[in-house]
């Protein structure tokens, strides 16, 4: 098993024509993940990659009965790309996009309220079960099939928690990229939840940052959990000064007042095994094996 994407989801490309969407969705193909079509306006009827494009998700849904996309599309067009997997009633989408207007972004979390579909992102890698499938931009050959859950908002730490994860001997069950911008989809507590419902995943590693809420919010939602497994947590941003500005709206929120530690202290009080270093994730799960 796995969590959001395996070997049997049916994905579909919204921006498929595009530079960064070929090179990419060339490259899950040639991994194995199963994407059925692409979609792009006005390109309707032609075919790119080998795969047949459509003008609309709603028809490339309806044609290949696909469950979940992957957006490579810009900022600007993000809401309706985020509109149309709503209204096709997918299980997923994912969105690569960074800079997405933050009254975009409220739109697109008042879209989702209520709804089936998910989002990963935006700003994001995306995510990846090894061996199985990938919807994004993760490199494809540092991750390796096993028992470990990962979710995190820094892109490249998220890759180093995956090699520290395999110099542990242990490999990942699904890697899930949140996104770093201000306001995104899916947070840790919807996918650490899913973990946990996870059979084949055992542990987690959690990859959080100094500025935002959500490692706070998390830590209260995993400290009320009686059946939970365990969470091995790093945030970043310790060596920087407490009075840094990172420039995101969590930190004028909190006007400076919440720094690394009081994040590594909330999660510690949760329950979770913090580390101070990414590579103590190696140590931390030798230890827990």
């Amino acid at each position: 098993m796995a969590i959001f994407v395996n070997k049997d989801t049916l994905v579909v490309c919204q921006g498929i024509t595009g530079t960064q969407a070929s090179f990419h969705v060339k490259n899950s193909l040639d991994y194995g993940t199963k994407v059925v079509a692409g979609v792009t306006p006005d390109k309707g009827g032609t075919l790119h990659l080998g795969l047949p494009v459509f003008n609309t998700l709603q028809e490339a849904v309806k044609e290949t009965k696909a469950t979940a996309s992957v957006m490579y599309v810009p900022a600007s067009q993000l809401k309706a790309a985020v509109r149309e997997a709503v209204e096709a009633e997918l299980d997923l989408a994912v969105s690569i996009a960074a800079d997405v207007p933050l009254r975009d972004m409220l739109e697109i979390k008042a879209m989702l309220r209520g709804c089936k579909t998910k989002l990963i992102g935006p700003n994001t890698p995306g995510i990846i079960t090894p061996d199985e499938a990938r919807l994004g931009i993760f490199p494809v050959d540092i991750h390796k099939k096993g028992n470990i859950g990962v979710v995190s908002r820094s892109s490249t730490l998220t890759y180093e928690a995956v090699l520290s994860i395999n110099r542990a001997g242990l490999g990942q069950s699904t890697v899930v990229g949140l996104g770093d911008d201000i306001l995104i989809g899916v947070d840790f507590i919807d996918v650490i939840s899913a973990f946990n419902h996870d059979d084949e995943t055992k542990a987690i590693v959690m990859i959080g940052q100094l500025s935002g809420p959500f490692e706070e919010a998390a830590a209260e939602w995993y400290k009320r959990q009686h059946n939970k497994k365990p969470v091995i947590a790093f945030v970043a941003g310790d060596a920087m000064p407490f009075d840094h500005n990172m420039g995101y709206a969590g930190d004028i929120l909190t006007n400076g007042y919440v720094s690394v530690q009081d994040k590594k202290d909330a999660l510690a009080d949760a329950g979770m095994i913090v580390v101070n270093t990414v590579s103590d994730i190696t140590k931390a799960l030798v230890n827990l094996k």
